[in-house]
């Protein structure tokens, strides 16, 4: 393994377990009103394109980084319509 893809995996784990936080916090609380679909949408889009861009250039820590922050970024994608439904529904029960 070169330095440079040393370095590659370093700094791809660190960019995506500072991830992880986020989507835990989320699961614990079941709230991200706070983040926006804009964001999210925006975020996702970045992520794929980076997976694309390491599978063209055959970089194992690009896509092994990439792929990794997309398989997080899929269930707060999924969290943030679930959760919102439920905000949603608690809202118009006449008994809150």
């Amino acid at each position: 393994m070169t330095v440079a893809t040393l370095i590659g995996f370093i700094a791809g784990t660190l960019t995506t377990v500072s991830f992880v936080p986020q989507v835990l916090k989320t699961f614990r609380t079941k709230r991200c009103d706070d983040l926006s679909f804009g964001m999210l949408s925006a975020f996702a889009s970045g992520v794929c394109l980076w997976l694309v861009y390491g599978i063209f250039l055959w970089s194992a820590p690009i896509i092994v980084a990439n792929l990794v922050t997309l398989c997080l970024l899929v269930p707060l994608v999924v969290m943030k319509i679930r959760y919102r439904r439920a905000i949603t529904r608690s809202r118009d029960d006449p008994a809150n």
